[in-house]
């Protein structure tokens, strides 16, 4: 399943300027100079022995199991470039704004006399930057899915459906069954 979450991280991992390390001992040695020297704070935070870890630095072992491998990845990049990371949140809220693409079922609230009938549809829009703000802004703070949704279907409905205020006054917009979803800084 597709999360909003994720989905801002790898918008937000596009502007990294150089490549996350590659080989297991190189995560290693990266998040053991992050944790300032300390193997057992990594190891803690892997869920492995300390000894193991110091085997990862000196490239004793070279290849960590899947769960390993996976987990390292993942504690990599939620590191790796903060200065590179905060400008290209800071650039898209307050400057370009965000790109979507979502394809997901659309529903509705409306006045009488519309129809309120759930939809699939395929949107691929520029959200403008206070749209972007708001989005990242509570991913930051640690925002659930359910509430990253719900603020992207109120973007979405500001910008599409109700073209900025400018027509379908009162239409609420729910987003369900998201099929695919990508965020592009």
């Amino acid at each position: 399943m597709v999360t909003v979450e994720e989905e801002l991280g790898r918008a937000v991992q596009g502007a990294f300027t150089r490549p996350v390390p590659k080989s297991a001992g190189a995560r290693m040695r990266y998040l053991v100079r992050q944790h300032r020297g300390s193997t057992q704070q990594v190891a803690d935070l892997l869920g492995i022995s300390q000894r193991t870890v110091e085997r990862y630095v000196k490239d004793q072992i070279k290849h960590p199991r899947l769960h390993l491998a996976t987990r390292l990845e993942g504690e990599v990049r939620t590191r790796w470039q903060p200065q590179v990371r905060a400008r290209a949140r800071r650039q898209a809220a307050t400057t370009d704004g965000i790109m979507i693409d979502v394809q997901a079922r659309f529903g509705y609230t409306a006045a009488a006399g519309s129809t309120d009938q759930s939809r699939i549809r395929h949107l691929t829009l520029a959200l403008p930057p206070h749209h972007a703000a708001r989005l990242l802004d509570a991913q930051t703070a640690g925002a659930d899915e359910d509430q990253l949704l719900q603020l992207t279907a109120e973007a979405l409905g500001d910008v599409y459906f109700r073209d900025d205020g400018k027509r379908a006054h009162g239409l609420e917009v729910k987003l369900t069954d998201v099929l695919d979803l990508q965020f592009r800084l």
